[in-house]
């Protein structure tokens, strides 16, 4: 608990009696009523609490103090935001992946996290609530919910049912809506409705339905993609001006930038990249005190020349907070003209670039790095598989002539980079990523598992290894930077998980912050095991999430002191930000293009906001490709499959169909007998203790029936 000040028994005037109040107010740190303040000031006596109660008013008029449900505050600063107790509006945002309900500040733009026991299945993004500040735990503020304020008019998108008498059902394309929330349109409502059209539109509170957009119907191939884009409110088209600015854009001269256009510069990305943003060298070092050492250099597109701070491109681009990637489309963060064509690193022509040059020696370590604003000149652009071929033996005609002098040694210096990963000891998990195939209709074909090949490790390290270089660099300076940071597990997430590896005979490190090390070890001794899947997943759910913030705490799960985001600037905000930073911090500014970053403050609130861009990227990306998951498995209804249960709740159990991603329900009270809910265990058991479904084991399953638009599968547990 604080000390208290001290003050004299009796203040002389009104002045010093201000001061003390606000003393008082900064010490405690909390909101204080007219009678705690009287008492810690030693105001007695009926004319002395009117003295006080005039200057509480006064000081409230002057803004110097803040009056809420009979307690006094000081006004948030940029230094102290809230005030524990302080009772403000928020707008819920999200409900993030592990349940919590996340609200923002709509006048500072802070995010918080909410928390309570009543309201929590009702609320929904975009609705008001009274919040109450609570405190402020691993780097994000809490809020507890009082009440509701005004419920905003939510936009749905449902898909219409025609009726043969005329008119028809709108029914929610959401799991969460129930029959009560089906709309019934008259023949009039429904005039330019046909059956199976999927709209937008919000549900007025007198019962009545206003249409705002038809979005496809529910056969179109391309449906999935545009619903997210409606549900989760992804701005996808771009305003008149920044497309203008962007079109005006051109390749700058030569003039104080370095020149590269002599170093044979590669770009190496998927077979259906179109923005290539990165691009990668590696020759010998020469120095005799770094024997076996290598130069690394990384040129990343230089699109801060073409983003200025403050212009529409700058506005709508921190908006987007970063591209959003569906299986068949892209939404950009920047317009076509950059990201596709100027800050495309395409071969055989000169780009504006940010390029570091660093040298590492043969056991990986960082010996040195500079940055640089150049131009340079990619010689091919190669993807994954070509490299994987070449280097295995098999190169085509594009990579034969570069094989011995550009992708060999790149290979060389990326097993480098390996040793040193592996010495320092990264988190290791390895959560499998699928790509969906589509036929000539845009259709699904199937799902595949995506390759892991080393070519994509190669760039894998070569862009972290920039990426420190970037981090380091601005520490050095001492230069405001947003930094990627990765908190350690949480120790009660962690001694929930020792406790139940227990159960199975797993040691695990007695340590309350394990390290990335001693969970890889774990999972190397459950690989082939039945347990496996199961640890795997609950050592991913200790894992806290990464978020981009000035305060530097490293990054825990690469190992890293310093880390930052600085190789993909067309597709992440964050990334512009840190060339912003460096270019300033370095000097390297052409023209007049330097910004202003050294508000702290400022940077925080464009860390909360690109993190929470970035949460919802992920949260529609992974919508649409459980829809499109659920779509593959049409042809198997009526069919048994293997399947993994992923997760467990009280109500039933979540599986993962056939290795395919999609995921299926199957309520506890569908399940052969009476089961009880064990969340230590991550498990349902019978009461006589004869069966258990548990996190990670494998069972068969039927598919009745598929809604890919919810997208919801109707299982049958197969005995």
């Amino acid at each position: 608990m604080r000390s208290l000040p001290t003050f004299p028994k009796k203040i002389k005037n009104l002045a010093n009696l201000a001061s003390a109040v606000l003393q008082i107010l900064a010490t405690q740190n909390r909101p204080l009523s007219k009678r705690e303040i009287a008492r810690y000031l030693h105001i007695k006596g009926t004319q002395a609490r009117v003295t006080l109660k005039d200057l509480l008013t006064e000081l409230i008029k002057n803004g110097k103090i803040l009056h809420q449900r009979h307690l006094y505050l000081l006004p948030p600063t940029t230094e102290q935001p809230f005030i524990r107790g302080q009772f403000l509006p928020l707008t819920v945002t999200h409900i993030d992946e592990d349940g919590h309900v996340m609200g923002k500040d709509p006048n500072q733009g802070f995010i918080l996290q909410l928390h309570t026991k009543r309201l929590h299945k009702h609320l929904v993004p975009g609705m008001q609530v009274l919040g109450k500040i609570t405190g402020h735990r691993e780097g994000i503020w809490t809020a507890e919910i009082i009440r509701y304020l005004e419920k905003p008019t939510r936009t749905l998108i449902g898909v219409f049912s025609q009726h043969p008498r005329g008119g028809g059902m709108l029914i929610p394309c959401e799991r969460q809506q129930s029959k009560d929330s089906w709309r019934r349109l008259s023949s009039q409502e429904a005039d330019n409705l046909t059956d199976g059209d999927v709209v937008v539109y919000t549900a007025i509170r007198n019962g009545t339905v206003k249409i705002i957009e038809r979005i496809g119907t529910k056969d179109d191939p391309g449906l999935f993609s545009r619903m997210a884009i409606h549900a989760y409110d992804i701005p996808f088209i771009f305003p008149k001006q920044a497309l203008d600015e962007a079109a005006t854009g051109i390749v700058p001269p030569l003039g104080k930038r370095q020149d590269l256009r002599h170093i044979d510069f590669v770009t190496i990305d998927g077979e259906d990249a179109r923005d290539f943003d990165d691009a990668v060298w590696a020759t010998p070092d020469t120095d005799p005190k770094n024997p076996e050492g290598w130069h690394l250099w990384v040129a990343v597109a230089d699109v801060s020349y073409y983003v200025r701070p403050g212009s529409e491109l700058d506005h709508e681009a921190y908006t987007r907070g970063n591209s959003v990637y569906f299986p068949d489309r892209v939404v950009p963060m920047l317009p076509e003209a950059l990201s596709n064509e100027l800050c495309s690193l395409k071969p055989h022509v000169d780009r504006a670039c940010m390029a570091v040059e660093m040298t590492i020696t043969n056991q990986g370590k960082m010996r040195n790095f500079h940055f640089h604003r150049a131009l340079m000149r990619s010689r091919a652009r190669l993807t994954y598989t070509q490299v994987q071929k070449a280097i295995d033996g098999k190169p085509d005609q594009v990579t034969t002539p570069l094989l011995s002098s550009v992708i060999q040694p790149l290979y060389t210096a990326f097993r480098c980079l390996a040793h040193e990963r592996e010495h320092r000891g990264t988190l290791e998990l390895n959560i499998a990523e699928r790509e969906v195939i589509f036929d000539d209709k845009g259709r699904v074909k199937e799902i595949v598992p995506k390759a892991r090949l080393d070519s994509h490790r190669l760039i894998e390290e070569f862009m972290i290894a920039a990426n420190v270089a970037a981090a380091r660099t601005l520490s050095a300076k001492d230069y405001p930077c947003l930094y990627r940071i990765h908190d350690a597990p949480d120790h009660m997430r962690v001694a929930n998980l020792r406790d139940f590896l227990k159960k199975l005979s797993y040691t695990f490190a007695k340590t309350i912050t394990p390290t990335p090390h001693q969970f890889n070890a774990l999972l190397d001794e459950t690989v082939k095991t039945p347990h496996q899947r199961l640890i795997h997943d609950l050592v991913l759910r200790t894992q806290a999430q990464a978020r981009y913030n000035p305060v530097n705490i490293g990054h825990y799960g690469l190992g890293l002191k310093h880390y930052c985001h600085f190789t993909s600037p067309i597709r992440r905000y964050a990334d512009l930000i840190v060339h912003r930073a460096l270019i300033e911090a370095l000097s390297l500014s052409d023209d007049d293009d330097r910004s202003v970053l050294k508000q702290r403050t400022h940077l925080t609130r464009i860390g909360d906001h690109i993190s929470e861009t970035e949460r919802t990227a992920a949260t529609a990306e992974r919508d649409v490709f459980k829809r499109f998951a659920s779509a593959s498995l049409v042809s198997v209804i009526n069919q048994t499959l293997p399947a993994v249960i992923v997760g467990v709740t009280r109500s039933g159990i979540f599986v993962e169909i056939n290795g395919s991603g999609a995921e299926g329900f199957i309520p506890r009270v569908a399940l052969p007998g009476y089961f009880l809910f064990d969340p230590l265990r991550h498990c349902l058991y019978s009461r006589k203790g004869s069966s258990t479904f548990q996190l990670g084991q494998t069972i068969r399953v039927m598919i009745l029936e598929i809604n890919s638009l919810i997208p919801e599968i109707r299982l049958r547990l197969v005995l």
